[in-house]
């Protein structure tokens, strides 16, 4: 059992009292760290920067030298494991991911296999061992994947389209066919994160970045089946410890109770959900991460502090409460206005948390 500095993630993770709310932010290892640049130009591609996992570590830990932070998130990318399948990808500045060989057809398909994480993502398992080191037991470290449907949409356009025309096409036309893929990526996507829990990360999150696009049945179907499906094939305790699933659909607010029944232990919540109607509706079954909106740091330190203020009150007092972004963190946010984030979550949540 590895002891931790600072377990208050896990514990509101796990509905256990906390001396006050945890906080980490999407994408807190990124572009808006003018340090993380310089490893960016250094590595020279993106996928280098990933792939390295001397570089992963770097910037991994690099939010955590700046910021009081509750947790470290390892520095990766949801779409390792269709790279990892062969469609070969690649990412253009402004365009974002590309690959070269999407698939689209029964024979592509069928074509694929589960990657064997500890072969063809070794980088990333390397990189969580590196990062774990450097901890020191400090603050937990979260691992992450993409939900099945969101890696499918980007597998099947060939590159990042928010209308993906071509999934929707597939999911109409032929529904088997698109199964099948969503079947297979769901157990490289558990084989993947139980990899990563079996590394060291102590909690993992279900990115299903794309899942709010679809209407309410198409949803069940091949969003959140898919994302059980995943929840349900995973180690829930290593090394003695219990380990926390987050579930997060963007757009997803109106389908917070079926969320909560796939097993996982919290729900990311955009800035569109109240986070006291949340708390309602899901009860004692998860605790609930959010749900800032990312605009809100190009606001006045004032402004910041007291959108921090709202959203505690918001979800009030007792535990089961992770601060975080409804989203990932804009490139252009001034570090100086995290820091203020950071710093009223701390001051502001201990009332929240006295017995």
């Amino acid at each position: 059992m590895s002891l931790l500095q600072n377990d208050r993630l896990l514990r509101a993770l796990r509905r256990q009292p906390v001396d006050m709310t945890p906080v980490w932010i999407m994408r807190q290892a990124g572009r808006y760290l003018p340090e993380y640049r310089a490893v960016r130009q250094q590595a020279g591609s993106f996928m280098t920067l990933c792939k390295t996992p001397e570089l992963a570590c770097t910037v991994t830990l690099q939010p955590l030298a700046r910021f009081p932070l509750d947790a470290a998130i390892l520095f990766s990318d949801i779409l390792t494991i269709p790279d990892a399948m062969g469609l070969g990808l690649s990412f253009k500045e402004g365009e974002g991911p590309q690959f070269a060989r999407p698939v689209r057809t029964a024979r592509e398909i069928a074509a694929l296999g589960v990657p064997d994480p500890e072969q063809s993502l070794r980088y990333v398992l390397d990189a969580i061992r590196l990062v774990k080191h450097e901890l020191a037991g400090k603050v937990p470290l979260l691992g992450f994947c993409g939900s099945p449907w969101t890696l499918a949409t980007y597998m099947i356009e060939g590159r990042a389209n928010k209308e993906f025309p071509a999934i929707k096409n597939m999911l109409h036309a032929e529904p088997a066919l698109l199964h099948t893929l969503l079947d297979t990526l769901a157990k490289s996507v558990a084989a993947h994160l139980n990899a990563q829990i079996k590394a060291g990360v102590q909690a993992v999150m279900l990115f299903d970045t794309w899942g709010g696009m679809l209407a309410t049945p198409d949803y069940q179907e091949f969003s959140l089946r898919y994302c059980q499906q995943v929840i349900a094939s995973l180690i829930r305790e290593h090394d003695g410890q219990s380990v926390p699933v987050i579930l997060f659909t963007k757009g997803g607010g109106q389908w917070l109770d079926q969320m909560a029944a796939t097993g996982c232990d919290a729900l990311g919540v955009d800035w569109l959900v109240d986070l006291q109607a949340a708390r309602q509706q899901v009860g004692s079954k998860v605790a609930l991460q959010g749900n800032m909106d990312p605009q809100f740091l190009y606001c006045s330190p004032e402004e910041i502090r007291a959108e921090v203020a709202r959203i505690l009150q918001s979800y009030g007092a007792g535990p089961g409460h992770i601060f975080n972004l409804g989203h990932g963190i804009l490139q252009d946010i001034a570090p100086e206005n995290v820091a203020v984030l950071v710093d009223a979550v701390h001051e502001f949540s201990q009332p929240y948390h006295q017995k």
